[in-house]
């Protein structure tokens, strides 16, 4: 018996055992040693000790946190807003220059909570907003169809590149279907630098192999350092011969990889930038109309490219879960 379903034969035993007379424990504590294989007087503890609820957690001590005031956190949910719901690390920076346009509009902050928006730190901002991020968190639908041609041919990624060297991309599609995947509509592919964090856009209809491949060679022609490396999901999209051949059929040939099983795990870099430079500005609506890919791509080359490449600071994780710090290939430009 598992030690679920020990806990849960407790929960269904140890009430029967509160209200039962003598005579009627002796015949429950039997049932459960021989259910239970444990031995008479550890029964009769359990039952007798067991507490179906929890008890509640004690209240913290000390003053209240001088956050926790609807004159502080009001300003810091506008202004998080109002910038496109950056993470707390970049909202500590930015909250000085946002400041004095949010008592523009708003009205004259009293110097306390001026001074505490001031010195807040990241880490407190993140439970600030910690219930309020919730209400604008939304998931879009994946559309990424195993493209079954290649996958043999195509390795997979493991730790074969030089990721402190610029050039080596992560590549992903993001699908503004709305609420449905039926039909056709716009897609953007997202390529991500791991190196140095340098991204770039670009939209075409539907998902077929030669508008990828087009953008993708605009993209290459464009870029501020060759492809060395090339890593994409497992969609038919990037899965084809005809990407293949571009990236092997030439004097430097790149090198052509593709995720795991668990995409999450292999592609975290771009799966980062597909919600901070796509999501956070286009939302989850649905594009199905062909005509907006032309004016959608020249925003991508003209507008974001330039701001997100050379006015926001790139992040890259330093440490996770306990391991040991390795060094940062982030560049802010």
């Amino acid at each position: 018996m598992s030690p679920r379903s020990k806990r849960e034969y407790r929960e269904t035993i140890h009430l029967r055992y509160k209200k039962a007379s003598r005579r009627e424990k002796t015949a429950i504590l039997n049932e459960f040693c021989a259910t239970c294989g444990c031995h008479r007087k550890h029964a009769i503890r359990v039952l007798k000790g067991f507490k179906r609820f929890t008890k509640p957690k004690p209240k913290r001590r000390g003053k209240p946190s001088r956050y926790q005031n609807e004159a502080i956190i009001n300003p810091l949910k506008e202004i998080w807003l109002a910038a496109n719901l950056p993470c707390s690390k970049r909202l500590k920076v930015i909250l000085p220059i946002w400041l004095p346009g949010y008592v523009q509009i708003f009205g004259e902050l009293s110097s306390e909570v001026t001074q505490a928006l001031l010195n807040i730190s990241p880490p407190t901002i993140d439970r600030i907003l910690k219930p309020i991020r919730i209400q604008f968190t939304k998931r879009g639908k994946s559309t990424t169809k195993p493209g079954n041609l290649l996958r043999k041919q195509i390795p997979i990624k493991t730790n074969q590149w030089d990721e402190s060297r610029p050039g080596f991309f992560e590549a992903d599609t993001v699908a503004h279907c709305g609420d449905s995947t039926a039909g056709m509509y716009v897609n953007t592919i997202d390529l991500v630098d791991i190196a140095t964090g340098w991204t770039e856009q670009r939209a075409v209809w539907g998902k077929g192999e030669t508008a990828v491949l087009q953008q993708l060679k605009l993209i290459e022609g464009i870029l501020p350092f060759p492809i060395l490396g090339f890593d994409c999901d497992n969609g038919g999209e990037f899965l084809n011969y005809h990407l293949q051949r571009h990236f092997a059929e030439r004097k430097s040939p790149v090198q052509f990889t593709r995720a795991g099983p668990i995409v999450k795990m292999t592609m975290h870099t771009s799966n980062r930038k597909n919600w901070t430079h796509i999501r956070q500005w286009l939302g989850y609506d649905r594009l199905n109309n062909p005509a907006v890919v032309a004016p959608l791509n020249n925003l991508y080359a003209k507008e974001w490219r330039l701001f997100h490449n050379f006015f926001c600071p790139s992040v890259n994780s330093l440490q996770k879960n306990g391991s040991a710090p390795k060094p940062s290939n982030a560049m802010t430009p």
